[in-house]
C-alpha cells in the first residue's frame, strides 16, 4: 500500500500559472519612518488631550483634594507653632518636633479614650454586622408575612437623618441609666439600615439551587445562613463591616451628647476636648497630632481590607 503526501491546495493565481505578487521590501529608512509615525500618532495632540482629560487630570484633582490635606495634617503635627502660623508656609517641617504628640498625651487621657474607641467600635460593629446579616437573610429566605413592608420601613429609616432621633434616644438612654456609659454610646445605633439593605440585595442574587440542595439534605435556616450564605458573601459582609467600623470610630455627635467625663469619651470627642483646652494659635499643631492619632487606625484597616471592598462592590457585575 503506497502512501501519498498531501499537497497544500493551490490558490487561484497558481492554477492560472501567474506568479504571486511579491510585496515590495521596505528600506531601513522607510521602516524607521513608519515606526516614528506610529509613535507620533500615539502621542498626537488628540490622544494626548484624551489621556490628560480621562487619566491624569482626575488623578491630579484627587491628589489635591484628598492626599494634600492629609499630607499637610501629618506635616503640621511635627511643626512648632512658629512654622504653622506664618506668612511663608512650607509642606515639610524645617525644625521637626514630636512635642505636639507628647502634649496630646499630657493633656487628655489618650490611652483611656483609645480603649473606649476600640471597645465601642468592636462591640458595636460586631453586633451591627450580625444583625444586618440575620435580618437580610430573613427578608430574603424566610417567608415572613409583610416582609416587603418591613423592608420599606428599613428604607425609610435609611432616609431619616440621625439627628431627628437624637432627643428621643437621649431621653430613653438617660432614663435607663446609660448616661456617661459606653453601652449608652453603643445601644442607640445597633440597627443598621444600610447594611441590611446592601446584604439583602446581595442575598437576592445568590443561586437558589444551593439552598434547595441544602434543604434536601435537611439543613435548617441556621445552617444555610452560616454554612452557605455567609461564606459565599464574605466580600459583601466585609464591605458592610468596614463601613460600620468607620462610622463607629468616627462617631462624634452622639458620644459628645451622651458622655460628660473624659474617662468615657472616645477619641473624636477627646480631639474636641483638645480644642477646648487651647484656644490660641499654638494649639494647631496639637490638634493636627490628635487628628493623626484618630485617623491612623482607619488607614491601616482600609489598607488591610481594600481587596474585600473592591470585590464586594464589583461582585455580581461580571458573570
Amino acid at each position: 500500500m503506497s502512501l501519498t503526501r498531501s499537497r497544500p491546495p493551490k490558490d487561484d493565481a497558481q492554477r492560472r500559472g501567474i506568479a504571486p505578487e511579491k510585496k515590495p521590501k521596505l528600506t531601513k529608512a522607510e521602516r524607521k519612518q513608519m515606526r516614528r509615525g506610529g509613535w507620533l500618532d500615539a502621542f498626537s495632540r488628540q490622544n494626548l488631550a484624551d489621556t490628560l482629560l480621562t487619566g491624569y487630570l482626575p488623578i491630579i484633582v484627587a491628589l489635591i483634594v484628598i492626599v494634600l490635606p492629609l499630607a499637610w495634617m501629618v506635616s503640621s503635627s511635627f511643626k512648632p507653632p512658629s512654622e504653622i502660623v506664618t506668612l511663608n508656609p512650607t509642606l515639610l517641617p524645617q525644625d521637626p518636633t514630636a512635642g505636639n504628640y507628647s502634649s496630646v498625651v499630657d493633656r487628655v487621657p489618650l490611652l483611656t479614650m483609645f480603649g473606649n474607641s476600640i471597645y465601642v467600635t468592636v462591640v458595636g460593629s460586631s453586633i451591627k454586622v450580625l444583625l444586618a446579616v440575620t435580618t437580610a437573610y430573613a427578608l430574603v429566605f424566610i417567608k415572613v408575612p409583610g416582609r416587603n413592608f418591613i423592608f420599606l420601613g428599613i428604607l425609610v429609616a435609611l432616609m431619616v437623618p440621625p439627628e431627628v432621633s437624637m432627643l428621643p434616644n437621649y431621653l430613653t438612654i438617660t432614663g435607663l441609666g446609660g448616661r456617661d456609659t459606653l453601652w449608652g454610646i453603643i445601644l442607640p445605633g445597633l440597627g443598621t439600615a444600610f447594611g441590611t439593605f446592601l446584604l439583602r440585595q446581595h442575598f437576592m442574587a445568590l443561586p437558589k439551587e444551593m439552598f434547595e440542595a441544602a434543604e434536601l439534605d435537611g439543613a435548617g435556616h441556621f445552617r444555610k445562613l452560616f454554612q452557605i450564605a455567609a461564606p459565599v458573601s464574605i466580600p459583601a459582609i466585609a464591605t458592610v463591616g468596614l463601613v460600620t467600623v468607620v462610622n463607629e470610630w468616627n462617631s462624634f455627635l452622639w458620644p459628645l451628647v451622651i458622655t460628660g467625663s473624659a474617662e468615657k469619651m472616645t477619641l473624636p470627642v477627646g480631639l474636641n476636648l483638645l480644642q477646648s483646652v487651647e484656644t490660641q494659635a499654638g494649639s494647631y499643631g496639637i490638634l493636627m497630632a490628635g487628628a493623626v492619632i484618630v485617623i491612623a487606625p482607619m488607614l491601616v484597616i482600609f489598607a488591610a481590607l481594600q481587596k474585600y471592598i473592591v470585590a464586594g462592590l464589583t461582585q455580581g457585575s461580571v458573570k
